[in-house]
């Protein structure tokens, strides 16, 4: 059966402003497929990246580069070898799974033999600020079971403390976003246990996270930016206790899922993660978050328009995507 595949770019706008230590933003620029064969339309979502070299320029020139492979029928598998990891990829990746699930009449939890997924608690991001703002922000989410701290500076114990205190019940985790320095490190590590933090995620930037493996870890480190793909795991094993899976550097589910059982195999923690994206972007993850220990799919709320229908949030929880918005 001949395919047309249609990709187009989005922008859908932050309530309020995003701010991580890179840099502050106030709209989610994704890009959408949309492969048709038949009565059936598959569609799938990825946010292009700047710290990984992405513009939704660069990736909508990605996609189009392998349309004709795409249209002649190339499947899942097929797309590995044709486009490398990322966000180009996830897009096209996540599209196929769900038009292979409208044209099987059946769900893809079915498809990769999971069992019917349920809700799972999410996170919900802090955003980066001076720490009477981000003990305000907390304190207006301290209701929540987990909280996410964007960190990142040369000083964050005064903000992880701030946070702590604003929100003295929930779960926290902490992201530097590559921020802290070697120098740094066991300041902020015995800042985070003392604050009884659940994880900090990516401390030092990839490829200079020597320090890790010589020092004593407190609190249990995650590796984000220095894991992209399942061929990465082995080698962070020394430095990191679990790692966050992100469809957009994974390049799409059927490597998310790879790296999933991979990352059990060599003990790691999971946790899925994900980009400011839409519903569309985050229900390929709700699926594979399934068992994971930490869950970051918290796109939707920070966006002050998402796609209709969306996924489903209620108190801290983010339900099973319904099969009119994917899979």
């Amino acid at each position: 059966m001949s395919r047309t595949l249609t990709t187009t770019s989005e922008s859908f706008p932050i309530a309020g402003t995003f701010t991580i230590s890179r840099g502050a933003k106030t709209t989610a620029e994704v890009v959408t497929c949309r492969i048709s064969a038949g009565a059936h339309v598959g569609w799938g979502e990825c946010v292009p990246y700047g710290r990984y070299g992405e513009t939704v320029a660069s990736v909508l020139d990605q996609i189009s580069a392998v349309a004709a492979e795409i249209e002649a029928g190339a499947n899942r598998v097929d797309l590995q070898s044709l486009i490398s990891a990322g966000a180009a990829r996830n897009a096209l990746d996540c599209a196929l799974w769900d038009l292979e699930a409208k044209t099987a009449g059946r769900p893809v939890w079915s498809m990769i033999g999971r069992d019917e997924p349920s809700p799972l608690v999410t996170a919900y991001t802090i955003s980066l600020g001076e720490p009477d703002v981000m003990a305000k922000a907390a304190a207006e989410h301290a209701h929540r079971r987990l909280l996410k701290v964007k960190l990142g500076t040369s000083d964050d114990v005064s903000r992880i403390r701030a946070v702590r205190a604003a929100a003295p019940q929930s779960d926290i985790i902490v992201d530097a976003n590559e921020g802290w320095t070697a120098d740094s490190l066991a300041r902020h590590f015995n800042a985070c246990a003392e604050a009884g933090i659940a994880l900090v995620e990516q401390p030092l930037p990839a490829g200079k996270d020597e320090a890790l493996r010589h020092m004593a870890r407190p609190v249990p480190v995650c590796a984000d930016e220095s894991v992209h793909l399942s061929g990465d795991l082995a080698a962070l094993c020394d430095r990191y206790d679990a790692i966050n899976i992100k469809l957009d550097k994974a390049g799409g589910l059927t490597e998310a899922l790879a790296m999933r059982d991979t990352a059990r195999a060599l003990g790691l923690k999971v946790m899925v993660g994900c980009m400011v994206g839409t519903s569309l972007g985050m229900a390929p993850g709700v699926l594979l978050a399934q068992g994971a220990e930490f869950v970051d799919l918290d796109g939707p709320l920070l966006l002050a328009r998402d796609r209709v229908p969306g996924l489903h949030y209620e108190a801290s929880e983010v339900f099973p995507p319904e099969g009119r918005l994917w899979g």
